[in-house]
């Protein structure tokens, strides 16, 4: 019998942020993503904060909790648009995630390579990202994934039928409480009309402890301390299979800030973890394989890990939001026919979640949590600077028809 165990699997990710480009640089200046007058969207300055902040400290604990106990796993996502830029100009982080998986314990689990919507615009170019990220991170880490996350942990039957015909075998998302009813997120299910692949889901009230309310002093479980984080997790799982804790890697030390204590609380929970002999860790994978299915789940509405709702309205819940997203897939055909290799690649970076993300109009704690990544003075700049990208996108489609005459 195995083990109960902890999954933890953190995403890797940042965007191409687009400039503040303005309807004078269309059909002039094809360059998007380069540095404008706007410093917060400035991409290299953005990773370099990051990387400084979160990933070659956050890597460093990984290697030691790999080094000192020999049980420790942990999955990561790595989205095709950050591995591009820590080619460019953090290369020795990227080394760092390399060593990482070198170990054979950690995971990288399959994504779009442009931490895209694509599923629910475009089947061929959600295919077609997926196997470009299967690619990056056969050429890069040298390793095949087993395992699918869809952006976001979007997620319904419909994704989970197409991930078990594609040949994973696990899919994780959010254990969302009005789907599950009285189940537990703290078993592995089998998805709705699916014959092979099994169900990994968010404990979201353990991981968003750590995600979003450890640093808050005005929070009734402040401080978060290892002790009392071991036995809510213990607590939680009681007589369950795995416990599963997902979040963004850049928790760690950007989102929650070092002074917080954040990496010391992680060490000491990890050693308290494994000190429990009952206790040990999966990858996604080898949960799935460790453990039979407890029932089947079925979302045929899509759940995702965002906001209260979690449903697409972060990414799709205005009109902006909704006509970026048409005129940006009309484009598909047109631009893929154009054998234009930059065109294709800009396109692409297009199809990133964060732009629409930027345009959300929200209120509340869900909308300061939207204002708090977006680089842009509002939604309706975030807009505007891409639907002005989506113009000169329609403009080079057209010259390169012209050079094909």
């Amino acid at each position: 019998m195995a083990n109960r165990g902890l999954v933890l699997y953190l995403h890797v990710h940042q965007p191409w942020r687009v400039r503040d480009y303005s309807v004078f640089d269309t059909a002039i200046d094809h360059e998007y993503f380069k540095d404008g007058s706007n410093q917060y969207a400035s991409n290299k300055a953005v990773l370099e904060k990051v990387a400084d902040k979160s990933y070659r400290p956050m890597n460093a604990v990984l290697q030691h909790m790999l080094d000192t106990y020999p049980d420790f796993k942990v999955s990561l996502s790595i989205s095709g648009t950050i591995l591009e830029q820590m080619q460019a100009w953090a290369p020795d982080c990227l080394e760092s995630f390399k060593r990482l998986v070198a170990t054979g314990r950690v995971e990288i689990v399959a994504e779009t390579y442009y931490h895209s919507l694509a599923f629910f615009f475009s089947r061929p170019e959600f295919e077609r990202q997926v196997t470009m990220h299967r690619d990056k991170i056969r050429e890069v880490f040298g390793v095949e994934t087993t395992a699918f996350r869809n952006t976001e942990l979007a997620y319904n039957d419909q994704l989970a039928k197409w991930a078990d015909e594609a040949g994973f075998k696990a899919i994780i998302t959010e254990g969302w409480d009005k789907v599950l009813g009285w189940r537990s997120p703290n078993y592995v299910y089998k998805p709705h009309d699916t014959k092979n692949i099994k169900l990994l889901l968010k404990n979201y009230r353990l991981s968003d402890d750590i995600a979003f309310r450890f640093g808050n002093k005005a929070w009734e479980g402040y401080p978060l301390t290892a002790d009392k984080f071991a036995t809510w997790t213990n607590d939680s799982l009681g007589d369950g299979q795995v416990v599963n804790l997902f979040m963004d890697y850049e928790t760690f030390g950007e989102n929650v800030w070092e002074d917080t204590g954040i990496f010391a609380f992680f060490e000491e929970f990890i050693k308290q973890w494994n000190a429990n002999e009952y206790n040990t860790f999966y990858t996604i994978s080898e949960a799935a394989d460790a453990f039979d299915t407890k029932d089947i789940v079925s979302m045929p509405d899509t759940v995702t890990w965002a906001d209260t709702e979690r449903d697409l309205t972060a990414w799709l819940g205005n009109g902006m939001q909704q006509e970026a997203m048409r005129h940006l897939y009309d484009l598909e055909d047109d631009v893929l026919r154009s054998n234009d290799t930059n065109l294709i690649s800009d396109w692409g970076r297009l199809t990133t979640s964060d732009h629409p993300y930027y345009m959300c109009t929200k209120y509340s704690a869900d909308g300061d949590v939207h204002a708090y990544f977006s680089p842009y003075d509002s939604p309706y700049h975030a807009f505007l600077y891409f639907m002005n990208a989506v113009r000169d996108v329609r403009y080079r489609i057209m010259e390169a028809n012209h050079r094909g005459l």
